[in-house]
């Protein structure tokens, strides 16, 4: 069977790996270009190369454009495409520079009528699908709390950074705006949109230049509270600190579900000591519990199947919004109320 979606892909830097890893693995659909600004680096990957987005757009006919670029230049990719007519786009995060550019660029996509989604793709780790499932079963009770902690071990010193993504060292906006943003998406996937943020940002590690530790207190609705505690120079207990990048708790009026490194589950009922694992240990391929592939595969589905998309634009707007506002809460030093930062 010849593949129903033809997939080219912007960007060959060091987490487009796993973009092309997974595109590679699906029965229906097929790379047919990759374009980087350094051809060497779009050949590395195996598939056609280019150095010019239009170019390869005419050359190839994609019928969807993976853009794995950075915020700087995701605007450009994607008015280069919608003008060459492509009608299906998946878009890196962090999502534009900021919330009018991701504005700006969510309302010209759809005015083109394209599906645009954002490539959020921590809700789609296999143990947060199994807690949410285990939520809804009603396997904690009602929920109270939840706790992640965020503990990569890759902070410390001059060289932080450098060997996988340098460009990590000059964010002015780091912890938040590329890593703690995944939990913003967790949090609303699990616990629904948040009402309020309080935030406490700091910076360790003088050879950066934006945060890497500090606390996120969420509000949700029902008196539920998420926290996020975020420290990139300290570790889990974990043989890959990044498959989940540290440890979750989920409680509930009923019971505790516990999230360890090795990207195990487990559930303890109230009142009793016992612990039973609800999913297993992760020997996924690919990263993160292969979520790549798990939102890929949700996107084709999407699209050849018609089934309703997670995570396109127009909803993730509320993300980088709720982002705005924990930096403005660490700034002022108090809560903000979500409302008053639409």
């Amino acid at each position: 069977m010849s593949p129903e979606l033809r997939i080219a892909g912007v960007g060959a830097g060091y987490f487009s790996q796993f973009h092309y890893d997974s595109w590679n693995r699906m029965p229906r659909a097929e790379v047919v270009g990759v374009c980087d600004i350094d051809p060497a680096r779009a050949a590395a990957t195996g598939f056609p190369a280019f150095d010019e987005v239009t170019r390869m757009i005419e050359k190839t006919r994609p019928d969807l454009l993976d853009v794995i670029v950075p915020p700087t230049t995701q605007a450009g990719v994607i008015r280069t495409a919608l003008a060459a007519g492509i009608r299906h786009l998946i878009c890196q995060k962090p999502f534009c520079r900021d919330l009018a550019e991701a504005r700006a660029i969510t309302a010209e996509a759809e005015l083109a009528g394209a599906t645009l989604v954002v490539h959020e793709n921590f809700r789609f780790q296999p143990w947060y699908r199994a807690t949410s499932r285990a939520m809804s079963d009603g396997l904690i009770g009602q929920v109270h709390q939840a706790t992640f902690r965020l503990r990569p071990g890759d902070g410390q010193g001059p060289k932080a950074y450098l060997d996988r993504q340098p460009y990590f060292q000059t964010m002015e906006r780091f912890l938040v705006r590329e890593t703690a943003v995944h939990w913003i998406d967790t949090f609303r996937f699990l616990l629904g949109d948040p009402t309020g943020v309080y935030a406490d940002l700091r910076r360790l590690n003088p050879a950066i230049a934006g945060e890497d530790a500090g606390h996120i207190l969420f509000d949700h609705s029902n008196e539920v509270r998420a926290l996020f505690d975020g420290n990139r120079h300290l570790d889990h207990a974990a043989e890959n600190l990044r498959r989940t990048m540290g440890e979750a708790l989920f409680e509930g009026t009923e019971g505790t579900l516990t999230l360890t490194g090795d990207g195990a589950l487990h559930l303890r009922r109230f009142g009793e000591a016992r612990v039973r694992t609800i999913l297993p240990p992760d020997d996924r391929p690919g990263f993160g519990g292969d979520c790549v592939h798990a939102l890929q595969c949700h996107v084709v589905e999407g699209i050849l199947d018609g089934l309703a998309l997670e995570n396109e634009a127009a909803d993730y707007l509320t993300v980088i919004a709720i982002e705005e506002a924990i930096y403005r809460s660490a700034a002022e030093r108090r809560k903000i109320l979500l409302e008053d930062s639409q």
